[in-house]
């Protein structure tokens, strides 16, 4: 099911945390992909790409073909020896009105996109130029960071990573995303007033020891 506006919203204000357990604690990418800025957050439905290493045509092509408020999701087949995305890309995203992008690869001009406060989210920064000779394939299903991602897909980023919901479960794992966020609002609450988490969670396990 596709979300609505409100309900990206709701999500991409939860912990990647929260929604990497409601999502039965899967869809959690290779955590080498991160962040260029700690601080930004990130939410979308995918628009996949498949580009050749060291090749950023389909990531031009891919720009103007995703609809606003889709997060572009590119394999380039882990490949950082280039990082073909950069400030000019960056804009040119923000322009359209495209929530962010992550790269299975390499990304530059850090300094300048986190200023620009677009959200890129790269395996690796490399200064490298890149050419523009074989275009590739978008809106299919790649792999990106070790994980299966499909068209439509939902894509949520903060400063831990990215994890990506089937589109199907998306409605339910926002509902468990967000009782798992008030149960440990809660949990927060009662350390602070003294309890410890043994007292709390009641392990089992840890009943004898």
């Amino acid at each position: 099911m596709s979300l609505t506006d409100k309900e990206l919203l709701d999500l991409q204000r939860l912990p990647t945390g929260n929604i990497c357990d409601a999502n039965d604690k899967g869809g959690n990418m290779d955590p080498e992909i991160k962040p260029i800025d700690p601080k930004t957050r990130m939410v979308g439905p995918a628009y996949t790409v498949r580009c050749q290493p060291g090749d950023n045509i389909t990531i031009h092509k891919a720009l103007y073909e995703a609809p606003k408020g889709a997060v572009l999701v590119v394999d380039a087949h882990s490949y950082v020896g280039a990082g073909p995305f950069g400030e000019m890309m960056a804009i040119a995203c923000k322009e359209r009105g495209l929530a962010g992008i992550v790269i299975d690869g390499a990304c530059r001009d850090a300094s300048d996109i986190e200023e620009l406060g677009f959200p890129v989210f790269s395996r690796a920064i490399n200064p490298g130029g890149t050419v523009k000779e074989s275009v590739g394939e978008t809106n299919l299903t790649v792999q990106c960071g070790k994980v299966v991602v499909r068209p439509g897909d939902i894509v949520v980023g903060d400063r831990d990573g990215v994890v990506v919901i089937p589109s199907e479960k998306a409605g339910t794992v926002l509902e468990k995303a967000k009782a798992i966020a008030e149960k440990e609002a809660k949990v927060a609450e009662m350390l602070r007033q003294g309890k410890t988490i043994l007292e709390i969670y009641k392990f089992a396990k840890l009943k004898d020891v």
